[in-house]
C-alpha cells in the first residue's frame, strides 16, 4: 500500500497534513478534557448546597425531637423547626440536582468539543488521504500490465487537463486510438503521476516504443 507521493512537494504537504491532523485530534481531546475537569469543578457549590441542607436538616430535626418532649407545649412548639427541616431537604434536593446538571454539562460539552472537530479532521483529512492510497495501489497494479497500461491512458484522456494532455503527447487522442505504444505510455504516465507515483517504478513504463499489447 502507498500511502505517500512519490514527489518530494506533495509528499511533504500530506505528511503536514498528517501532523496537523494529529495534533488536532489530540488537541480536541485534550480541550474536551480540560472543559469537562473545568465544568465538573463547579459540582463542588452543589456539594456544599447538599452538605448544608442535609446539616440544616440533621440539626432542625433534631431539635424539633427533643423540643417535641417537653410537656404540654411540645407539640406546638415544634412545627417551625420541622418546617425549618423541610426546607433543608429542599436545600439538599437543590444541591444534589445542580451536581447531576453539572455533571451532564460537563461530558456533553466535553463530548461536544472533542467529537465535532475530531469528526470534521476525519472527512477533511483522513478520507482524502484512504482515497489517495487506493488510486495509488489500482494505479499501480494497472501500470503493471500492458491492458492497465492502455487503462490508464484512456483515463489521462478522460479526466486530465488539455494542457498536460498535449504537454505528453502532442497526438495523444490519435495515438491512443492507433495504440501507439509512445502515446499510450506517456498518457499513462501522465496517470501515474496525477495518482502521486514515478512513472519508473513500473517495468512495462520503463521501456520505450515496444508494443503494448
Amino acid at each position: 500500500m502507498t500511502y505517500y507521493s512519490d514527489f518530494a512537494r506533495r509528499r511533504t504537504l500530506q505528511v503536514l497534513a498528517d501532523c496537523a491532523a494529529l495534533l488536532g485530534i489530540v488537541g480536541s481531546v485534550v480541550l474536551g478534557v480540560t472543559l469537562h475537569g473545568a465544568i465538573l469543578a463547579l459540582q463542588e457549590v452543589g456539594t456544599r448546597l447538599a452538605d448544608a441542607g442535609s446539616s440544616f436538616e440533621s440539626t432542625m430535626s433534631e431539635i424539633s425531637e427533643r423540643l417535641g418532649q417537653v410537656p404540654l407545649i411540645g407539640t406546638g412548639i415544634r412545627a417551625p423547626f420541622d418546617e425549618a427541616s423541610g426546607a433543608g431537604g429542599t436545600l439538599q434536593e437543590v444541591g444534589l440536582a445542580q451536581q447531576q446538571a453539572t455533571q451532564q454539562l460537563a461530558v456533553g460539552v466535553g463530548l461536544a468539543v472533542s467529537v465535532i472537530p475530531i469528526l470534521a479532521i476525519l472527512l477533511l483529512w483522513l478520507i482524502p488521504r484512504i482515497r489517495f492510497a487506493r488510486r495509488a495501489r489500482w494505479a499501480l497494479a494497472a501500470a503493471a500490465t500492458p491492458a492497465g497500461i492502455d487503462l490508464l491512458a484512456s483515463r489521462a484522456l478522460a479526466t486530465r487537463r488539455l494542457p498536460d494532455i498535449l504537454k505528453a503527447h502532442p497526438d495523444a487522442a490519435g495515438g491512443w486510438r492507433r495504440h501507439d505504444p509512445d502515446a499510450v505510455r506517456a498518457l499513462a504516465r501522465l496517470e501515474l503521476r496525477a495518482c502521486g507515483l514515478r512513472p519508473d517504478r513500473t517495468a512495462v513504463l520503463r521501456g520505450q516504443g515496444t508494443a503494448l499489447a
